[in-house]
């Protein structure tokens, strides 16, 4: 379904089953956004930018704490164990140091949940190695000191931080658990290259990473569902559902980038409601929000998948329509006019005046001017008499059948 179509359903849908168990958890979400908990691959774009960013600078943060912390540990180590003991994991540990480090200086903030998910999988992965090979080397540590027996506890508290650590990224149940299956599977080489043949003792760790596991992946979720009931305030306009104009101007961007890179079409339709302050003014601003309302439940109604909406402004709406020539954009918007778009309380029909502009047929630069063309046809289909539609085709659409308008609208534009 839509986004745009989704997210302006009002009425809250009966929950069932498993929906009913989130809710008691998660009631800030919409039961139509469970589904972000479990995987990542229904994520709104702006929810998934936004994730990425707080994932890259969390793990930036971990990573050059590690990258301090790991190797000082080896002043302690210089203390308690022998030449043959402290020498190989004195450049284990500068190794170790010297990787957080690389992954807090190649991975800045970007906008791709791909680059998020190498540099948490990285992150993960460096201790990873790390423990089982520290493990391999403590076998031969003489242990006949009670304080080297203290320290080497605190070598195998590494999976347990590890997994804690979990707990600070807004990650999905699916990325918790294949993340958590990390952190176990080096635990369990760790075991076996320590030569621990201690069944309750191994039954001990894994119950208590398990555990801690459980509650690093409710946490992780938990700030996963705050987020996203945040961007979903953040991103849609209450009164209407369509998209707000900061969070349109970004998608824009995005299409624009897109159009660019792949030198396919990408149209904006500049949509103003007609004669829409008489409404408010006759009827009050309560009357004006149920037919801003309807009218973009009209609009929604007609888009694909891949279409976005935004309210750019009072009754001004803002359509992108990705891989759409102008003339289609034209058939699009023509098709929209003939059905209608509401009602006014007064019982007469709601028009909109209506400017298209596209990328390459306009050859415009950025999409200030993509949205500018856009605007000054709308008001070229105001000055025409309004329930009008240009575009660069030098030519207007109106639902008038006088042929006298008709042909002095399209001279306007000439």
């Amino acid at each position: 379904m839509n986004a745009n179509k989704s997210a302006n359903t009002n009425a809250k849908p009966a929950l069932h089953g498993w929906q009913r168990i989130f809710n008691s958890f998660f009631n800030e979400l919409q039961a139509s956004d469970y589904t972000y908990l479990l995987s990542s691959l229904q994520h709104p774009h702006l929810l998934a930018i936004k994730r990425t960013g707080i994932i890259v600078s969390r793990v930036r943060l971990v990573a050059i704490l590690f990258a301090i912390m790991t190797p000082l540990w080896s002043v302690i180590d210089f203390f308690v164990f022998s030449a043959h003991i402290w020498v190989p994991m004195t450049l284990l540990r500068a190794i170790t140091g010297f990787a957080f480090l690389a992954l807090f200086l190649y991975y800045k903030p970007r906008k791709k949940p791909a680059h998020a998910y190498r540099a948490l999988f990285f992150l993960l992965l460096i201790p990873s190695v790390f423990y089982p090979i520290s493990q391999y080397l403590l076998i031969h540590a003489d242990l006949s000191e009670h304080l080297a027996q203290l320290v080497l506890v605190g070598y195998t508290f590494l999976p347990f931080v590890l997994i804690a650590s979990l707990a600070i990224f807004p990650i999905t149940l699916k990325e918790n658990l294949a993340l958590s299956s990390l952190i176990m599977s080096a635990q369990l080489l760790g075991i076996i290259l320590s030569n621990d043949n201690q069944l309750a003792n191994i039954i001990g760790i894994i119950w208590l990473l398990a555990l801690l596991g459980c509650i690093a992946t409710m946490a992780g979720i938990s700030q996963l569902a705050l987020m996203a009931a945040l961007v979903r305030q953040t991103i849609r306009d209450t009164i209407t559902g369509c998209f707000t104009r900061s969070s349109g101007e970004e998608l824009l961007s995005l299409q624009f980038a897109i159009a660019q890179r792949s030198k396919t079409a990408l149209s904006l339709a500049f949509i103003d409601l007609d004669n829409f302050k008489a409404v408010n003014d006759q009827f009050g601003h309560e009357a004006g929000d149920i037919v801003l309302r309807h009218a973009a439940t009209a609009i929604m109604n007609e888009l694909r998948d891949s279409d976005l909406l935004a309210r750019w402004g009072g009754e001004e709406f803002l359509l992108i329509m990705p891989n759409t020539s102008i003339s289609q954009a034209k058939t699009a918007m023509e098709r929209l006019r003939r059905l209608g778009l509401c009602k006014r309380p007064d019982g007469t029909v709601m028009t909109a005046s209506v400017g298209i502009s596209e990328v390459w047929r306009d050859a415009v630069s950025d999409t200030g001017q993509l949205v500018d063309l856009a605007d000054q046809r709308m008001y070229l289909a105001k000055e025409s008499g309004r329930n009008a539609i240009f575009c660069a085709d030098d030519s207007a659409f109106d639902t008038k059948p006088n042929a006298t308008q008709n042909a002095g609208a399209a001279n306007i534009e000439k």
